[in-house]
């Protein structure tokens, strides 16, 4: 094991750390800090269990003698009420109590699971943060939001749980498809985007080295987007004002997704085709000139990301949007870019929203 980078998330007396190295998954000293207690649940699906919950198991073993484990199935359709309680059925069966941990192996969609399982069990236990996917070690597993998905909209239903801790090993992300591994870069670009310029510069000469998985590559761009999330999430961990900028991108994604039926695009999918609209948006408005409008959107493509929305009718996308959690009163509103590395919320024309709209239109489902 390589000595791990350390990110701490400053909450008082819910502060964590998040590890970001190789070899973190399997090694005893990745999890001696945390809390003992009766036990701990490993939360994994069907994939990710295969390949990896042996391996934590054996790193657990000497931290929880009592150790179980609930698999469920894998994929964003599964991330339902059905599948929660098959999670709250598991600790159940497992005669979990309030000091047992709970372990969320595997990418977003489990780590929204566990955790809000962890939030509701016995009014709420603690959990651990294993992402086995680039998108979840650089977003979905940091700043505490779980839930699950409603016909309606993405993440509809859910809680603010902070983990524990969170263990981010860049060697599982071998076993990752291509087309995960894209989906992730989508939510690493956004914090260049949003935040620090000269990390999207870097990501753009990165590329090639972060597609070909370099793990130093890996490391570098999981640890500085996890540096930026950090001080976010504890400034702003409900997500009013400064937190809010991390959804850039996010208002048209969800739209896209529950548009056209959970997991047919995937999340960092929709979020890389949401980016370039929200930057075509923001140069719509005058905040930013359109050449900087196409550099973000040159980058989404050169990651291997779509650019192409689907095509809903404006009509359907307003309808869809307007179940974002950022809208208020009725009134639709986005993360837009005013300069490079800065971004704000704000409410913009509905004519603007639907040339927007209509100018990336006619996208098919990603390489499905």
């Amino acid at each position: 094991m390589n000595a791990a980078a350390v990110v701490g998330v400053q909450l008082g007396d819910r502060s964590y750390s998040i590890q970001v190295g190789s070899g973190l998954l399997g090694a005893p000293a990745s999890y001696q800090s945390l809390p003992r207690g009766s036990g701990a649940v490993i939360v994994t699906n069907d994939t990710v269990g295969a390949l990896y919950a042996k391996r934590l198991k054996a790193a657990l073993k000497d931290v929880y003698p009592k150790l179980d484990c609930v698999v469920v199935a894998d994929g964003e359709a599964f991330k339902t009420w059905q599948t929660l309680k098959e999670i709250l059925d598991g600790l159940i069966e497992a005669q979990a109590d309030r000091s047992t941990t709970v372990i969320a192996l595997g990418g977003g969609v489990i780590g929204d699971l566990a955790g809000f399982a962890a939030a509701c069990y016995m009014r709420g236990v603690g959990y651990v943060q294993v992402p086995t996917t680039l998108l979840a070690q650089v977003d979905s597993s940091v700043g505490g939001k779980t839930g699950v998905n409603h016909p309606s909209g993405k993440n509809l239903i859910g809680a603010f749980h902070q983990p524990l801790a969170v263990i981010a090993d860049v060697d599982v992300l071998e076993s990752l498809p291509d087309r995960e591994l894209v989906a992730g870069l989508a939510e690493v670009i956004k914090y260049g985007a949003v935040a620090d310029d000269a990390f999207l510069g870097w990501i753009e000469s990165s590329l090639p080295a972060l597609l070909a998985r370099d793990k130093p590559s890996l490391v570098q761009a999981v640890t500085r987007s996890c540096h930026i999330k950090a001080p976010v999430v504890a400034s702003s961990e409900r997500e009013p004002g400064m937190r809010a900028i991390l959804n850039f991108g996010h208002t048209f994604a969800h739209a896209i997704e529950t548009g056209t039926g959970h997991g047919t695009w995937l999340h960092g999918e929709a979020v890389g085709c949401g980016m370039a609209m929200a930057a075509d948006l923001s140069a719509r408005l005058g905040l930013i000139a359109p050449t900087h409008a196409a550099r973000i959107a040159r980058i989404v493509a050169a990651a291997g990301l779509p650019l192409r929305a689907p095509t809903l009718g404006v009509a359907r996308y307003v309808e869809l949007m307007r179940m974002d959690k950022k809208t208020e009163a009725g009134q639709l509103r986005f993360i837009v870019l005013e300069g490079p590395g800065k971004a704000v919320v704000r409410g913009a024309d509905a004519a603007l929203v639907a040339a927007t709209i209509e100018a990336f239109g006619g996208g098919a489902p990603p390489r499905l």
